[in-house]
């Protein structure tokens, strides 16, 4: 079964879509690795036997809106069309375990315990739940969906025999390339857009600060820990480089705090050592990167698989356009896997957190609701 992603930029128009029908996608033990590379990058959370970084190599490319997609079946050729048909049958390849509220209070407690203790300045926990999909639509048509609700975000439907398929709506870019200008960002805090504020955008706007959403201290200091390690990041491999922010902007119903940065690499082999850097960022993992990451894999109760590491073209025809996977959810036939987390800092509040985790669900949840397109 052919291995694919398709995919629809920040405020784009059309989607793309990339398929590769000849032979697997490449499996890296390393993101380093990606120096040099050129296809489609689906990066876990963290490495393992399980959830191998994958790197596809598309033989076949096309552009269209993603109304066309669903609407016009003879658009796409015949063995195209066939591998976009049933993907949602693809099994997972490790157990699937499911968060209660209960479970996740165990969580909360022995991770808080650890930022309390001074063992993170933050660390990020999350979890998943199980889905009906009551939508009566396939996955091809639950991306068409997405792109027509969230129309500020990255929308992608990425699918391969040893990741399963996977849905994502995500405001957060990794890594993103324009000529010789590259671009990151901190993300951290989060609030729900009330309903007075239904119509606030949010593109990059000198001049919006934080102030403008009363964030609360916490949130605050949430994204001044994000901000702090991504400009010493980029301090490793250039000194180029200006941050503007941080500015609240909008993801669907949610609000976030946003510090943009700007730089350029002298080489581009400092492309994998970069991402080796960035990734997993702050704002899905922890402070110190590595021990966060350590205990997240081993002390979280739902595994995170492809939730929380990210996805997007490598050096292609689109350039480099690389994503933090988040608002996410896994196919697994009529069910489907959503997948929420956030960062606690010593002032979080379990009950808070548990409602943020809710709120960043209905990203995902809204779309598998009966719906008629069109």
């Amino acid at each position: 079964m052919a291995a694919f992603a398709i995919y629809r930029f920040p405020y784009g128009q059309s989607c793309h879509i990339d398929v590769q029908t000849a032979g697997e996608p490449e499996e890296l033990a390393m993101v380093n690795g990606l120096s040099g590379k050129q296809g489609f990058v689906i990066a876990p959370f963290a490495t393992d036997k399980h959830h191998p970084l994958l790197l596809l190599h598309p033989d076949w490319s096309m552009e269209l809106t993603p109304e066309a997609l669903i609407e016009d079946k003879g658009v796409l050729p015949l063995e195209i069309a066939d591998a976009l048909a049933s993907p949602a049958a693809r099994p997972a390849h490790e157990p699937v375990r499911y968060a209660t509220k209960g479970h996740y209070e165990i969580d909360f407690a022995n991770f808080h315990a650890q930022v309390k203790e001074g063992e993170f300045n933050k660390i990020v926990l999350a979890r998943s739940c199980r889905e009906k999909n009551d939508s009566g639509l396939s996955p091809v048509q639950l991306f068409a969906k997405a792109c027509e609700a969230y129309p500020r975000m990255m929308v992608a439907l990425v699918s391969a025999e040893r990741c399963g398929t996977w849905l994502m709506a995500t405001p957060e870019i990794l890594l993103e390339q324009d000529g010789d200008r590259w671009t990151t960002m901190a993300l951290a805090g989060t609030m729900p857009l009330d309903e007075a504020r239904r119509d606030f955008d949010c593109p990059p706007v000198p001049g919006i600060h934080s102030g403008d959403f009363g964030w609360s201290e916490k949130n605050i200091q949430e994204q001044r820990f994000v901000s702090t390690y991504v400009m010493e990041c980029l301090e490793q491999v250039t000194k180029d480089f200006e941050m503007r922010g941080p500015y609240s902007v909008r993801a669907g119903n949610l609000v976030h705090l946003r510090s943009d940065f700007y730089f350029s690499l002298a080489d581009d082999d400092d492309l994998g050592a970069l991402l080796e850097t960035l990734y997993p960022t702050p704002a899905v993992c922890g402070l110190p990167k590595e021990a966060a990451r350590d205990f997240i894999c081993s002390d979280e109760y739902s595994p995170r698989g492809y939730y929380s590491g990210f996805v997007g073209p490598l050096g292609m025809d689109v350039s480099t356009r690389l994503f933090v996977s988040l608002r996410c959810m896994r196919f697994e036939g009529d069910e489907c896997c959503l997948y929420a987390g956030g960062g606690l800092v010593a002032d979080s509040n379990m009950e808070e957190e548990w409602r943020e985790t809710e709120d960043k669900m209905e990203t995902m949840r809204m779309l598998l609701r009966p719906h008629v397109l069109g």
